[in-house]
């Protein structure tokens, strides 16, 4: 089946929402319109001009891109400007632009998960948290005949899911009473006329931001033209997110052992190291893509061996040392882990859903360091 681009979108902030996004991440739609069909969707980490031209090139209808490609106002809108006239070729060729930025590396099964997952870091929790979500309860009243297909549209809009299963739910069986009055028009019973009706009470948990989505789903689903339902806030139930990841390797090893993993892994010409004894061993791992290095406290506090992250400040290496924290540089650019990453997950998303479309991983190295 074809796709266009906002049921693609929807389905994209389904699973990486933008309000998962730091305050002043100018996370969604920068450039163009989700009103189209998508025939090829190209996935980057930076939004460059070459990356444009091959965009270009592909004939792609968007891009995903985990760097906003207008992070800051644009003042002027003169093409002369490489870094403009790279807008304007975007608008040219009809070419959306869609950025995902910290709210990737904040949900779940994202990019700090899929650094952990390659580096081989297992029993991992949140670096720093982020968010507290709380969550609600919904009990809905609907005929017994009707409770399974309640239930199973209430876990699709995304109720139900608690820790490691989802579409849970309880039903209690009771009796249900009421009396049309005139300009009703009853599903079920006679104008005047008291009804009583065998019915289900359905229960289902869900988190507090998807709470419109479940009730405009109930209410569409009922077979009520009024249907009865309460909605309770839960104190003892919540989802916490939060930036970086920090767990466990599976035997402790000396600390030069593991940059040279992490070299190959990320297939680096080269790294920085912070650290006094490189033969020290370590087994707790804390790691934060991109440029993490405020979050050096919270890595110290988890009493983590050695910390990876991105684009170490010079003065803030000074105190990592004097904290005692061994850290590893590995730069900005290990993010493009993403591309593959994602690429793969989307083309889960067309074989279950049957798209017509091609999901293309960005060719473009915008690495703007070298090693000599």
């Amino acid at each position: 089946m074809s796709l266009d681009g906002n049921t693609f979108i929807e389905h994209f902030e389904a699973y990486c929402p933008q309000w998962l996004a730091e305050e002043g991440d100018p996370v969604g739609l920068h450039i163009g319109t989700l009103n189209k069909k998508l025939n090829r969707v190209l996935v980057t980490l930076d939004v460059r001009p070459e990356v444009v031209a091959e965009a270009i090139e592909k004939q792609v209808d968007l891009i995903i891109a985990k760097h906003p490609p207008i992070f800051r106002p644009v003042k002027r809108l003169d093409t002369n400007d490489l870094q403009t006239k790279m807008y304007a070729d975007l608008l040219k060729h009809d070419i959306a632009v869609f950025a995902a930025h910290t709210n990737m590396d904040i949900i779940d099964n994202g990019l700090n998960d899929w650094f952990c997952e390659l580096l081989g870091i297992h029993e991992t929790t949140y670096l720093t948290n982020t968010h507290t979500i709380s969550y609600k309860k919904l009990a809905v009243y609907v005929p017994v005949d009707e409770a399974p297909m309640m239930r199973k549209v209430l876990g699709q809009a995304g109720a139900g899911l608690q820790g490691e299963y989802e579409n849970t739910s309880y039903s209690l069986i009771g009796t249900g009473r009421f009396t049309p009055v005139e300009g009703a028009n009853p599903t079920i019973g006679t104008i005047g006329k008291e009804e009583t009706v065998q019915e289900a009470k359905i229960e289902v948990i869900f988190p507090e931001t998807i709470q419109s989505e479940v009730i405009q789903t109930m209410i569409a689903a009922h077979p009520y033209e009024e249907p009865a339902y309460d909605l309770y806030t839960i104190d003892n139930i919540s989802k916490e997110y939060g930036l970086g990841r920090i767990g466990n390797l599976e035997k402790a090893i000396p600390l030069s052992e593991f940059i040279a993993i992490v070299k190959q892994k990320f297939d680096l010409e080269g790294l920085r190291i912070v650290a006094e004894d490189e033969t020290q061993l370590i087994q707790r791992v804390a790691i934060c893509g991109g440029s993490g290095e405020k979050f050096f406290r919270d890595a110290l506090k988890k009493k983590a061996d050695v910390y990876i992250t991105g684009d170490v400040y010079y003065h803030t290496a000074h105190d990592m040392l004097t904290e005692g924290l061994s850290v590893i540089d590995p730069g900005h650019y290990i993010e493009q882990l993403c591309k593959p990453k994602l690429v793969e997950l989307f083309n889960q998303w067309k074989k279950d859903y049957n798209w017509n479309v091609t999901f293309i991983e960005s060719e473009v190295n915008t690495n703007p360091f070298k090693f000599r």
